[in-house]
């Protein structure tokens, strides 16, 4: 992520790694807000979160051992509706992690325009060591800690890393139960039958690939002479593999954590098992005649590189050796504060994840509506109106892109500050 070089910024967080998501997600606030005219001290309010809870999750294993985790929730910011973002199960979640992916996605939902403002949790956990009934009475005891604080008009949890559809399906089933009522709504990224949306795990990478093919027709680069390489083969990467795939674009190279299968020629991507088809196979694919490693793929001279794993992936030590002509970032910052100025300097542009990968908190928002206004909508009309959203964000970032002379993540960050800072602005500060 781009940030301030302040000196101020450095020393205040100094205590902080210097690309800790946290310190990327305040120093691109510093960043933004010199690119729009801002008060002040609204900028000093969106430093801090609103509420940071920390929780103990008592979990009985199957041995009958009881083994406590600790879970966490970081509520960013909520000016312009309720709270929004995902629950991971991860050994390494933090509050300051998750006080950093709150921010993030409070940009991110201002930016696609939606109401929501912006939090993230978890808990800090291995979820590989978890049985299928330890996972549910983990999920179950967690929805129970964060109760008081969460609902469809206060905070609405959707899946993140480790967690997935089953998981908010037993994270609601355990809310409503309590609540004494069925309450589809308190989370996002259920199975449809269940109140879940059509299209809600594939939309990350659909979105991811649908900027992509805007940003390629806006530097003059034909879908059919486009090479892509996307790092990642899970629901962000595979499906925005694919879609580009599909669209007539050659993907000429895709990884998993094992490394990349890479074709100059193209792959096929839809003979490429993903992580939920088979976890870990991409290595195994016998269609493509050279294996890479994840490093190599990062620096493969293409049109558009797709990150779209986890982040810091792209960093000083490595910004310097990409070749891409465009960077588009599929996982939530891929690309640290160094690298970023790096890329900027040699003129490599780089569209970012609060606009490439929102198209997993847009469905989300679809999905809500459906919920709370007990309705159904189509996988023909979801991914319609998916599409309005994405090129609506696109126009907006764009227009401000060429008006003011920036960089891609600039101009977005700037859109998103301004409809927040609009929106405190109205409301005020009470009391």
């Amino acid at each position: 992520m781009q940030a301030s070089t302040d000196d101020h910024s450095d020393e205040e967080h100094s205590t902080e790694s210097p690309d800790s998501t946290l310190n990327n997600a305040l120093f691109q606030l510093e960043r933004a807000s010199q690119y729009t005219e801002v008060d002040p001290n609204v900028i000093e309010r969106l430093k801090h979160p609103t509420k940071v809870l920390q929780v103990s999750v008592p979990l009985r294993r199957d041995s009958g051992e009881v083994e406590v985790f600790t879970g966490f929730r970081a509520q960013h910011d909520d000016v312009r509706g309720p709270y929004k973002g995902g629950l991971r199960y991860h050994p390494e979640v933090t509050a300051e992690e998750c006080t950093g992916l709150a921010m993030w996605m409070t940009w991110k939902c201002a930016v696609m325009d939606l109401p929501f403002g912006g939090a993230k949790g978890g808990i800090a956990v291995n979820p590989k060591s978890l049985s299928h009934a330890e996972k549910e009475r983990l999920t179950r005891r967690f929805a129970e800690e964060l109760r008081g604080s969460i609902g469809p008009t206060k905070d609405v949890p959707a899946p993140d890393m480790g967690t997935d559809a089953q998981t908010m399906a037993w994270f609601m089933d355990a809310y409503s139960m309590q609540e004494g009522e069925t309450i589809p709504g308190v989370v996002t990224g259920k199975p449809p039958v269940i109140g879940g949306s059509e299209g809600r795990e594939a939309a990350p990478g659909r979105s991811v690939a649908i900027i992509s093919r805007e940003v390629a027709k806006y530097y003059n680069k034909p879908m059919d002479e486009l090479t892509v390489a996307v790092q990642g083969f899970g629901s962000v990467g595979a499906n925005a593999a694919r879609l580009l795939d599909d669209w007539g674009a050659k993907v000429v190279a895709v990884s998993d954590v094992n490394g990349a299968a890479y074709d100059p020629d193209g792959l096929d991507t839809s003979e490429i098992p993903d992580h939920e088809q088979e976890p870990e196979a991409v290595t195994k694919f016998d269609g493509a005649p050279e294996r890479l490693s994840n490093a190599e793929l990062l620096e493969l001279d293409v049109d558009i590189l797709a990150p779209s794993a986890i982040g810091n992936v792209i960093t000083k030590e490595n910004a310097n050796n990409i070749s891409a002509d465009i960077v588009v970032e599929g996982a939530n910052g891929p690309t640290t504060f160094a690298a970023d100025a790096i890329l900027e300097e040699r003129g490599i542009p780089v569209v970012p994840d609060i606009l490439a990968n929102a198209g997993g908190v847009t469905v989300s928002y679809f999905e809500w509506l459906q919920d709370i206004n007990r309705q159904s909508w189509t996988y023909g009309e979801i991914t319609s109106e998916l599409e309005t959203k994405m090129l609506s964000a696109w126009d907006d970032v764009t227009a401000v892109y060429e008006r003011d002379e920036m960089t891609w993540r600039d101009a977005a960050y700037a859109v998103a500050l301004s409809r927040i800072a609009a929106a405190k602005d109205t409301r005020g500060l009470w009391p």
